[in-house]
């Protein structure tokens, strides 16, 4: 990978259980500058901006079904709906969306190297 990969700040946000800790752990195993704002838990809607000023912000998202999978959670929809409403400006903003319902930690990783080392903006859900 080029070196510039390494230098880039890399802000990792989405909802709690979508898989920002594994993937952020795994990034910085590599190598890489990569932070996690903890974005779902501010009111501050650039809350992300603000404490990463990244280069690149990769948006990880997760159904309610496979959040309750991965981890126990004593909350339902209506929370995850909070979430995500606090985490808009971050998902509009967004050089990589990537839903992980379905997919492994190693899969995760693999499409966001791949984005890394590739194309810049992947954000379908604008």
């Amino acid at each position: 990978m080029n070196q510039e990969l390494y230098r880039q700040r890399i802000a990792v946000v989405g909802p709690c259980g979508s898989g920002k800790s594994t993937l952020t752990r795994q990034l910085k195993a590599r190598g890489f500058r990569v932070h996690e704002p903890a974005q779902e838990h501010s009111g501050v809607p650039d809350m992300w901006q603000r404490l990463t000023d990244p280069d690149v912000l990769i948006y990880l998202d997760a159904e309610l079904s496979t959040i309750a999978q991965r981890r126990r959670i004593q909350w339902g929809q209506g929370y995850l709906d909070k979430l995500n409403r606090r985490l808009r400006h971050a998902r509009r903003h967004a050089h990589l969306y990537l839903p992980t319902d379905g997919l492994t930690p190693a899969e995760i990783l693999d499409r966001v190297e791949h984005f890394l080392q590739g194309s810049r903006t992947v954000n379908s859900q604008q």
